[in-house]
């Protein structure tokens, strides 16, 4: 079909606004993300090489489709722009009429359109990219046969670069004197935007020694959580989370050595109800647990939180299955929603759920409970019970000294602070700057405002916020109550075929929430085609799909792929409505 046309809004990293016939001889990418969502943050990753390798015939546009109100705001998206080096052209959707328009149903997604300015392939979910490529590089072809592809830079604009002794630093630790060798204890800050870590005093602005390179990936790329672990119990004193690298790095104070902890390896056994860990762990945040003598990692690129043994490496799962979600109980059958923050009160973890903007823990017994959240799409600036309290996608969380909790309310700008005693939930400081991490400093509560590039000692005064409870949904798929036929549309890219060498090569999963939703077909099956039986209401349907391809017979350096995607798709089901539910994998 032909692609519709961008519609009016606010345009970043470019000079003027854009429109699709300016683009016309060039092959264009739209990608559907959003800033707070941690699979477009792997797909930006995964487009990088290919603007780079394509940049003569293809320009990405990036269509931010925000789920939360802060995310729609100009200045938010700005600021996301920056943290996350996305060097594209990116227009703001807060409406989502694009959405709509190209029948988009997940973040992220992927639309290519070529230079006559139709759309020929649309996926959504990680691992799309080099399918697109491989069509790209087919199609190109054509074009330049016909004299339809044009060839030059694209419309991409940088912004002018800005300068601060921190860059969207994400969480901080105090060092102890007796570890670092100095007088006083210090501070390490996880500078995430200069990809490196900075000692400090404990005036926050005294500079005393920075970790890394400050170039992405040497070593760090986008470190966020960091852990200061006993005496003895490892090669390193510090253990950073990597995000954007997908490890864990440790850190030596003595010399500045830094080693590598690979979680992604530690996991390649591993498997959930719905298949291996993918290896885009993005982990948000590290902590020391005593009870258990292990390092608990927040993955929030897959909603897990994981153990590592720091004598040997070994990587195991605490909690989560890999679907997204809001699920208490046995820590095995829990679902997690990017979990990015974590602190350790004796028998409990603390940790918050950022995508279903929520406050949760785990204790010593595997069991997973919920204090505030309710689910994917549900969140607020709402103060008073916890059970009617709400968050907007808290970053970060820490213990504070009367055993309450600080909840770092990174969207609504604010601490909150929840006390289990009463059950109850209330603002100890607002007007942040998305705040991602928070500690006590000699008893005084020091806050990392990330967007505003700096820590800050907000005064706490108790304050009580009458919001009110949002609820946000991306538009729902209506469906027939009774059988609906679920079919997973696969196609290996040009030149790759489906690889069965060592069993079936496709598998798909099917869950629900909530489970009624699913009166029949839910589970594990290896065709990528299944009858459910749904029952009348509201939900969401868990999808994972995975195929494995290879290059053909007779192709150089023959490569294999993995395409997977997890969907949650949400559904109206009534007695009439459509009777097929189609999703389609690129591989």
């Amino acid at each position: 079909m032909r692609a519709p046309e961008f519609v009016a809004g606010d345009w970043f990293n470019t000079a003027a606004p854009l429109t699709l016939r300016q683009l016309r001889g060039r092959f264009v990418v739209l990608d559907f993300w959003t800033f707070a969502c941690g699979n477009c943050l792997h797909v930006l990753d995964e487009l990088r090489p290919l603007e780079t390798e394509l940049g003569e015939i293809l320009t990405v546009v990036g269509i931010h489709s925000p789920k939360f109100p802060h995310e729609a705001e100009p200045a938010a998206l700005r600021a996301a722009i920056e943290r996350y080096e996305v060097h594209h052209p990116v227009l703001n959707d807060p409406e989502m009429q694009l959405w709509r328009q190209y029948a988009v149903r997940a973040w992220p997604t992927l639309v290519l359109i070529d230079p006559e300015g139709y759309v020929v392939a649309q996926a959504a979910g990680e691992g799309q990219v080099s399918a697109l490529a491989a069509i790209v590089a087919r199609l190109a072809a054509e074009h330049d046969a016909r004299g339809t592809l044009r060839r030059g830079d694209g419309p991409y604009e940088p912004p002018a670069p800005q300068s601060s002794t921190l860059r969207f630093p994400a969480k901080a630790v105090v060092l102890p004197a007796a570890r670092t060798g100095r007088a006083t204890d210090s501070l390490l800050v996880a500078d995430a935007g200069h990809h490196q870590l900075v000692e400090f005093e404990l005036d926050g602005e005294t500079e005393l020694r920075r970790f890394g390179s400050g170039r992405r990936g040497g070593p760090f790329a986008e470190p966020n959580g960091l852990g200061v672990l006993p005496v003895g119990v490892a090669a390193y004193d510090v253990v950073v989370a990597d995000t954007a690298n997908h490890v864990l790095r440790g850190v030596r104070l003595a010399d500045g050595a830094i080693t590598a902890i690979d979680l992604p390896a530690g996991l390649a056994d591993i498997r959930t109800v719905t298949g291996p860990v993918p290896p885009v762990l993005s982990p948000w945040d590290v902590a020391w647990w005593p009870a258990i003598q292990r390092i608990v990692v927040a993955a929030a690129g897959v909603h897990l939180l994981l153990t590592v043994d720091p004598a040997d490496g070994r990587v195991a799962i605490l909690a989560g299955t890999t679907v997204e979600g809001l699920r208490d109980g046995p820590a095995a059958d829990a679902w997690l929603a990017q979990p990015s923050g974590l602190a350790v009160d004796g028998d409990r973890v603390w940790f918050v759920d950022s995508e279903s903007s929520a406050l949760r823990w785990i204790d010593a017994a595997g069991t997973v409970g919920t204090a505030v959240g309710e689910g994917l799409f549900d969140f607020g600036f709402v103060d008073g019970p916890a059970a009617t309290a709400r968050l907007q996608h808290p970053l970060g969380v820490t213990v504070l000294a009367d055993r309450s909790v600080a909840v770092l309310d990174t969207y609504n700008g604010a601490v909150r602070r929840y006390d289990p005693a009463p059950g109850a939930v209330t603002t100890l400081a607002r007007d942040l700057a998305e705040p991602s991490g928070a500690l006590l400093v000699g008893g005084e509560l020091v806050v990392v405002e990330s967007a505003a590039h700096r820590l800050v000692r907000p005064v706490p005064t108790a304050e009580l916020v009458t919001g009110v409870p949002l609820h946000t949904q991306r538009p729902a798929a209506h469906l027939a109550a009774g059988r609906v036929q679920l079919t997973i549309a696969f196609e290996p890219a040009p030149g790759r075929k489906l690889d069965d060498r060592y069993g079936p090569s496709t598998s798909l999963t099917v869950t629900s929430s909530p489970p009624e939703l699913l009166a029949a077909g839910a589970g594990d099956t290896v065709t990528l085609d299944r009858t459910l039986e749904l029952t009348p209401g509201q939900g969401v349907l868990h999808v994972t799909a995975q195929a494995a391809s290879c290059d053909a017979a007779g192709a150089d350096n023959p490569a294999c792929y993995l395409a997977r995607q997890d969907w949650g798709v949400p559904v109206d089901v009534a007695a009439s409505g459509d009777t097929e539910l189609r999703l389609v994998l690129l591989g």
